[in-house]
């Protein structure tokens, strides 16, 4: 490890097997690498990460932008098929549980919530720190995204 600041390499390596756990609460196992590549791409080829002193929370800022822009793309992509084919395109169903299908339907910033929560075990000061907003805002999020949930499952 070199003396000072470390090199991006280095940042990359430290954070990056976190990034694609976070990535895949977003946006599903298939998808989440990719998420995280060109986060870590973007952000640091920008001219604010020199000045950067926090890279974890700015690398999980980053993967939540991204995985809001691929959500954003996904869905533009799959009006567009379903105008050009008359409303008929079905899309393959992954097997997964109930749960995970309803999570998946919770906006970005609520996915985050749950998943920084439930999956990675973090109080709601480390979520905030994480997602770098206030903890208020955590508990929001949360208080919204149990309500869709228990609406969902409940149906």
């Amino acid at each position: 490890m070199s003396v000072g600041k470390p090199t991006n390499a280095e940042i990359y390596g430290k954070y990056a097997d976190e990034l694609v756990r976070f990535a895949t609460g977003l946006v599903g196992p298939t998808d989440a690498p990719d998420v995280v590549a060109e986060a870590v791409v973007r952000v640091m080829w920008s001219k604010r990460w020199p000045n950067v002193t926090n890279y974890k929370a700015y690398l999980y800022q980053a993967v939540l932008n991204e995985a809001r822009m691929h959500h954003r793309s996904t869905m533009r992509r799959r009006a567009r098929e379903q105008r050009a084919s008359g409303g008929d395109v079905v899309y393959p169903d992954e097997a997964r549980p109930e749960v995970l299908d309803a999570v998946g339907r919770l906006s970005p910033r609520q996915r985050a919530a749950i998943f920084l929560t439930y999956w990675e075990g973090l109080g709601v000061d480390e979520v905030a720190f994480r997602l770098g907003v206030r903890e208020g805002s955590v508990k929001r999020h949360l208080a919204r995204a149990r309500a869709k949930l228990r609406g969902s499952l409940d149906a």
